[in-house]
């Protein structure tokens, strides 16, 4: 015998008798293929319209009344139920069957309770002033708009007597699930990738957040996700717990179920509080902009060195996140589709990840101290070092291999380049510098990144010269070179000399070529024709034939 469950909700005022009455409810079944009987319904009622309050059940597939809920006049309020997991592509299997005191249609409530609780029905039951039923009005979700038309992602069915109600309920349900699987599954037959859809919110510009979730957008590209849509919102303060007001999470939930997405990745770093709250509420995968950031890394480790660091940002970015391992962080741990070196090192518990953390950081301390003993040797050479700097996929990789005719791996993705690459280039007056590539940067890197590539980016203190590289054709270019000489400021390496090279010139127009020219300590220039490269290589020359800076051995 099922143990008898507590009454949920608004039960202050009642009398012995109605609670009795009310729990009494546990103890029948409805028919699994009938959505609600005469007799089921007329109970209710009955309670209902004694009470004078909206009485609700939850009720399994099995017909067995699981909750019984006690509203107010005009609502009521369904309990929790994001602690029961559901399955992709099929709903909770539980139909919710409520009152209604007057003789109102299901309400926008009722119908956001059916689209986040992925409930099987919503059915309103009007509970007439003599108690007996009256019409039955029912709403149940549709894949219709899963391809994203806009339209809302449900559907109202006849209005009817709880007697003239003639269809198999379990049928309908299951023909229905199978109609959203195959729906949300066409895009797995031949596309694997995950679907996203991205979130800013902003205290600031609108137009400005819109242009963050732009770079999100290319970032959830390099990392093979489909961005199926976008939402932006304004607040005057950040929300502490789920960042975007409630409603703005209800309509995000929607418009996921809409559009079929498989998880939402919001343009901020979120809190372990805050990434449990949102992955509660929506019931998907949650990723912050520094987790999609990683999981890039994660792609283009090739090294060990490359791996090792990653792995250690990884750890970091995860350790706070391992004081509750619940499902919330389980849709976290894994980034996209689980990938990375130190995945499976983020189910570990706090004592072995601060372990790891340790034996990473004395792998790295010993590479930083190898690289320290190069940078010696190359000292004492007397050979000067040239460090190409700048936003990631503003063409780095590509003009060293233009300048040092190399052939180092570039392409226009983002981060292609994590370990640093050093080429001799032959400059003016019989002399020759080393040109360095290093990892490109990026609006807000993670502390966890920059930390963990300190001993990549120490590579650029023993520079005599910056080449900055800026995609010139990027409408974002100007706040992209403030990010850029942000992380210089914060790696103390601005004092370092100079040179900005605008990148990408075949993009621009004669007269966009000419304003950028005439820029001082600037060389516009085209890594992909040729087209200036030969004045960075004299630009280079003329530098170091100047007397070397302080504490810097002569080149001559």
């Amino acid at each position: 015998m099922r143990p008898i469950r507590k009454l949920e909700g608004n039960v202050t005022g009642l009398k012995a008798r109605q609670k009795k009455q009310l729990e009494k409810l546990y103890k029948r079944r409805l028919p699994p293929r009938e959505l609600v009987t005469q007799e089921f319904a007329r109970r209710l009622t009955e309670i209902s319209r004694e009470i004078r309050r909206q009485v609700g059940v939850l009720v399994n597939r099995k017909g067995e009344v699981e909750w019984v809920i006690v509203g107010s006049a005009n609502q009521i309020v369904l309990p929790d139920l994001k602690r029961l997991r559901v399955a992709e592509r099929r709903f909770r299997g539980l139909r919710c069957l409520h009152t209604h005191l007057s003789q109102e249609p299901l309400t926008r409530d009722d119908l956001t309770d059916l689209a986040l609780l992925r409930l099987d029905a919503m059915s309103a039951i009007e509970a007439r002033e003599d108690g007996l039923p009256g019409i039955v009005r029912t709403a149940h979700l549709t894949p219709a708009s899963a391809g994203g038309n806009g339209s809302e992602p449900w559907e109202l069915m006849p209005e009817v007597l709880p007697s003239q109600i003639d269809f198999d309920f379990i049928a309908f349900i299951t023909e229905l699930e199978e109609e959203f699987a195959e729906k949300r599954g066409e895009h797995h037959r031949f596309d694997r990738r995950e679907r996203a859809i991205l979130v800013g919110v902003t205290t600031g510009s609108v137009e400005e957040a819109r242009e963050h979730l732009s770079e999100l957008a290319e970032l959830a590209r390099f990392s093979d996700v489909v961005v199926l849509d976008t939402l932006v919102q304004k607040r005057a303060k950040l929300d502490r717990r789920y960042l975007l007001g409630k409603g703005k999470i209800e309509e995000l939930v929607i418009q996921s179920l809409q559009k079929g997405a498989d998880l939402i990745i919001f343009d901020r770093n979120l809190t372990p509080a805050q990434v449990r709250s949102i992955a509660a509420a929506t019931d998907l995968k949650i990723l912050d902009r520094t987790q999609l950031i990683l999981d890039i890394f994660a792609r283009r480790a090739q090294s060990s060195e490359g791996k090792l660091q990653v792995e250690l940002a990884q750890l970091r970015y995860m350790l706070p996140r391992l004081t509750e391992m619940d499902t919330a962080l389980s849709r976290l741990t894994g980034g996209i589709g689980g990938r990375g070196p130190g995945e499976t090192k983020l189910e570990i518990d706090r004592r072995r990840a601060r372990d790891r953390i340790a034996r990473l950081q004395k792998s790295i301390q010993d590479i930083r101290r190898k690289r320290g003993e190069r940078r010696k040797r190359r000292v004492g050479r007397g050979l000067p070092i040239v460090t190409l700097v700048g936003y990631t996929n503003a063409g780095k990789s590509s003009l060293l291999n233009r300048l040092t005719k190399s052939n180092v791996a570039a392409g226009s993705r983002m981060f292609e380049t994590l370990d640093p690459t050093t080429r001799r280039l032959r400059v003016p007056v019989e002399k020759e510098v080393l040109l360095a590539d290093t990892v490109g940067f990026i609006r807000d890197l993670p502390p966890e990144l920059i930390e963990a590539f300190r001993a990549t980016l120490e590579e650029i203190e023993t520079s005599a010269l910056i080449l900055h590289v800026v995609d010139a054709s990027s409408s974002e270019s100007r706040e992209r070179m403030d990010a850029v000489a942000k992380i210089l400021s914060d790696l103390e390496l601005d004092d370092i000399p100079q040179l900005v090279v605008f990148n990408k010139s075949d993009l621009l127009s004669p007269d966009e070529r000419a304003a950028l020219g005439s820029l001082p300590d600037s060389i516009v220039v085209s890594a992909l024709t040729g087209d200036g490269t030969e004045a960075v290589v004299e630009r280079v020359g003329s530098f170091v034939k100047m007397p070397a800076p302080v504490g810097y051995p002569s080149s001559s």
